[in-house]
């Protein structure tokens, strides 16, 4: 049973960096695909990262150059680093995993309906 624990959430001020991180257990990293996403009030949820069995990282342009996403498979640890944080990254925030590992090569990870596991989300608040 796939099971995902994200934690790390918390209000910051703008400009400042959160990290976040998401236990996996009942998976194989190297079989699947593991991204971020983050929903805000009244929007749709957005594929925000994606990494890859090769590590190879895809980003969303509005948080490229600003978030990191890594893997370690020993922990089977994912987890989103977050700098230069702004009010409008104020969000849920998701980790999600998926079998169909090849989305990462493509842009089918960037839509949350094509990934079939989910946690719990962390809230993330950034404040002007």
């Amino acid at each position: 049973q796939v099971q995902l624990v994200e934690s790390g959430g918390g209000s910051v001020q703008s400009g400042g960096s959160l990290r976040l991180s998401c236990a996996a257990s009942g998976l194989d990293f190297n079989n699947y695909c593991m991204g971020w996403f983050r929903q805000a009030p009244g929007k749709e949820r957005e594929g925000l990262a994606v990494i890859a069995r090769d590590g190879k990282t895809s980003y969303t342009d509005s948080v490229k150059g600003r978030f990191t996403i890594s893997q370690d498979n020993a922990k089977y640890l994912l987890t989103l680093q977050m700098n230069n944080l702004k009010p409008e990254d104020t969000a849920m925030y998701y980790c999600a995993a998926d079998s169909k590992w090849w989305m990462s090569r493509n842009n089918d990870w960037r839509t949350w309906t094509n990934f079939g596991y989910w946690g719990q989300g962390t809230q993330v608040s950034v404040s002007s």
